[in-house]
């Protein structure tokens, strides 16, 4: 499937092809491959280094790949059946600077996964993030630490054919991939108003 974006000013090719399908390959993932995506999420940015992320990984149908699947919603189960690579997303939401609760372990996780993400691209990998899981199964069946948060489920794998998805979620990934403009996300002097870096394209 070709899903390159439309974009208006030049990027570089792995955002260019990223996108979330949801037909994935019947395909293992060779275990290089998958570390290197933990690599680069090893190595992305936070606030004072705290680096807050923490992944649990089930791999080809095993026992915690088993364990992830059952936390889905079942909209989401319907399509991950056949991903080989399922895992969830931790955040330490502590900080080890002052002991409180962290205003930013989400943010940096969050980097850590895109990190993961667009290396995956470079593997010739796709992902799919999800938010339709139950946080607090997770939490209970893989005995996660209070002071730990779910925060996303993630489908790891190689690129397959709509054609195996059911009709309404065919639709869906066929669908042309579109953004907000730049003028509705830069801002200038005050919230709303276009950048006039933006404005002078």
């Amino acid at each position: 499937m070709n899903k390159t974006a439309n974009t208006k000013y030049p990027i570089n090719h792995l955002a260019i092809n990223r996108w979330s399908p949801r037909a994935f390959l019947d395909k293992p993932v060779e275990p290089e491959k998958l570390i290197s995506l933990f690599e680069a999420a090893r190595w992305s940015a936070s606030g004072g280094n705290e680096q807050p992320w923490r992944f649990i990984a089930g791999i080809d149908h095993d026992e915690t790949w088993q364990k992830i699947f059952s936390t889905l919603d079942p909209g989401n189960q319907e399509w991950n059946q056949h991903v080989p690579v399922l895992i969830i997303a931790v955040g330490n939401r502590i900080s080890s600077w002052d002991g409180k609760e962290s205003g930013y372990f989400q943010y940096d996780t969050g980097q850590a996964v895109a990190h993961l993400t667009i290396e995956a691209m470079n593997q010739g990998l796709h992902v799919h993030q999800m938010g339709g899981f139950s946080k607090e199964k997770a939490s209970e069946i893989f005995e996660i630490p209070d002071d730990f948060q779910p925060l996303t489920a993630i489908a790891v794998g190689y690129i397959g054919d709509p054609e195996t998805l059911s009709e309404k979620l065919r639709q869906r990934e066929l669908q042309e991939r579109t953004r907000k403009n730049l003028s509705e996300i830069v801002f200038s002097s005050r919230f709303g108003e276009p950048s006039p870096l933006i404005n002078s394209k």
